[in-house]
């Protein structure tokens, strides 16, 4: 008993080190500026709360992403993550109007540290850019850096269905957070990572009851965090069918799968709203009316075709946006489905894992926009990389006790965390459209000191020297983990 009571908390304080270690890295770095798929984002809920409208006239200049329709300018992407912003802006909008914050906000814009990051060209620190960049944070750390690292907590507890112990969990999950292009994206105004935390949010709400007790609350909970993720990223629908399925196939649930549906209709209903007062269906039209990239849009079904050789090889092994080039830890996660079939646990859950990651392979590689832009590795890829980590880690629970396996663990995860890093902070945006970015683009900014811009610089600090304060308090917490997992006499077998 005692030694239950220990390993409790023990897993409770491991969870604190990962929560704190994900959000740190995420909010330490800022949202990019100049940055056309977050800006369109943020100027609808500023219109919203500002205006009390859907229309983006007043904003629009700061992005390319926008609709035209009937003289007006709209948001052409998935409105979800704009909903959720709005409440947040409306709240901070009263403290970020006062005049002493105002004078901190100017001090901060006009140091020396964060003007050596602009462009030459630029317009340089105005009153308006620094008042957007400093919701843009705030928003970002709400709605995506905090709720991705509760991810990384959500994915260290899950993974105990394969017996992993305490250490083994630990590096599964900084990998992940730390080494895949869920790190860049848990740290900007996208909906990719937002939506990744929202289906695994549900999946894990829906697996956890399975083992308990069915309420209808958390039900209807987990339908509507399914229902927001299709409303923030189209495509997620899915993993959320997928998750949808796997509810129903557990018999205990059928009764209750109206409340599951009815949560699910919540953001349906607001998406259907949106487009009908905009466009006057209520269908989500928004990518047909787009001015930028009208020709590939126009292609197949909004710029989604059939599965392209190129494209399925751009977005896996291509040095380009290939996921496995830039993350190859990755790619061990696709071996795990043999060994994780083999094993005969959790067959519902390998289901439900593998086609959210074959389908959004295929998805994503029927796309004539596949590349995504600005992007560290493939983007759009980013909802299904939680699902694709219980394969990697029923991989590894099987294989880990081999020195091979170990050292190609080894190999391939520092190749990852090295490679996504450098794209993420080298340069003060992500990788463009030149080939091969890592060296072409992000080891050559690098080199010349040009650091993303980050809470470093606001103390002041410029270059290299302005990512100290972060591998000083990263380094405490890892040395914080050993010191508690040298306190755990024998780690028992997990259950999930």
């Amino acid at each position: 008993m005692k030694l239950l009571h220990h390993s409790i908390d023990h897993d409770r304080s491991i969870r604190w080190i990962i929560f704190l270690l994900l959000l740190t890295c995420y909010s330490y770095f800022l949202p990019r500026w100049a940055d056309w798929g977050q800006n369109a984002r943020l100027d609808l809920a500023l219109a919203m709360v500002d205006e009390q409208t859907f229309s983006i006239d007043n904003y629009y200049q700061n992005t390319g992403d926008y609709a035209y329709f009937e003289g007006h300018y709209y948001l052409d992407k998935a409105p979800g993550p704009s909903f959720l912003a709005a409440p947040v802006y409306a709240i901070i909008r009263p403290i970020l109007k006062l005049p002493i914050v105002q004078n901190v906000m100017m001090k901060i814009g006009e140091s020396g540290a964060f003007k050596s990051t602009l462009s030459e060209t630029g317009t340089g620190i105005l009153a308006n850019k620094v008042y957007f960049m400093i919701v843009l944070y705030i928003v970002t750390f709400l709605l995506c850096s905090i709720p991705s690292a509760w991810l990384g907590v959500m994915i260290y507890d899950q993974l105990s269905m394969f017996s992993l112990s305490h250490g083994w969990r630990f590096a599964l999950v900084a990998i992940y957070g730390l080494a895949t292009p869920a790190f860049p994206y848990s740290g900007v105004f996208y909906s990719h990572q937002m939506c990744a935390f929202l289906l695994f949010t549900a999946f894990r709400l829906i697996h956890r009851m399975g083992q308990t007790r069915i309420q209808k609350g958390l039900v209807l909970l987990a339908g509507l965090l399914l229902g927001w993720s299709v409303i923030s990223e189209y495509s997620t629908s899915l993993i959320a069918g997928a998750i949808f399925l796997y509810f129903i196939s557990q018999k205990p649930f059928r009764s209750k799968v109206v409340w599951l549906i009815a949560g699910g209709l919540i953001p349906g209903l607001l998406l259907a709203g949106f487009n009908w007062s905009v466009y006057h269906t209520i269908l989500p039209v928004g990518y047909k009316y787009s001015i930028n990239y009208e020709a590939l849009h126009s292609v197949g079904i909004i710029s989604i075709s059939t599965p392209s050789l190129n494209a399925l090889w751009g977005i896996t092994f291509g040095n380009y946006r290939g996921l496995f080039f830039v993350a190859p830890i990755l790619f061990l996660g696709l071996f795990g489905y043999w060994t994780w079939w083999k094993s005969k646990q959790y067959r519902a859950i390998w289901w439900l894992s593998i086609w959210s990651v074959g389908s959004f392979f295929l998805f994503n590689g029927s796309s004539v926009m596949w590349q995504g832009g600005f992007s560290v590795g493939p983007r759009y890829l980013i909802p299904m990389l939680p699902f694709l980590m219980l394969s990697l880690s029923a991989l590894t629970a099987h294989w880990k006790s081999q020195i091979w396996y170990r050292i190609l663990f080894f190999i391939s995860a520092i190749w990852s965390f090295a490679v996504v890093w450098v794209e993420t902070i080298g340069g003060q945006s992500f990788p463009d459209w030149r080939l091969n970015p890592l060296f072409t683009y992000s080891i050559p900014n690098l080199a010349l000191g040009d650091i993303a811009r980050n809470l470093g610089m606001a103390m002041g600090l410029q270059g290299w020297t302005s990512i100290i304060p972060l591998l000083l308090f990263v380094g405490c917490l890892f040395f914080l983990f050993l010191v508690i997992k040298r306190k755990i006499p024998i780690e028992p077998k997990q259950v999930s």
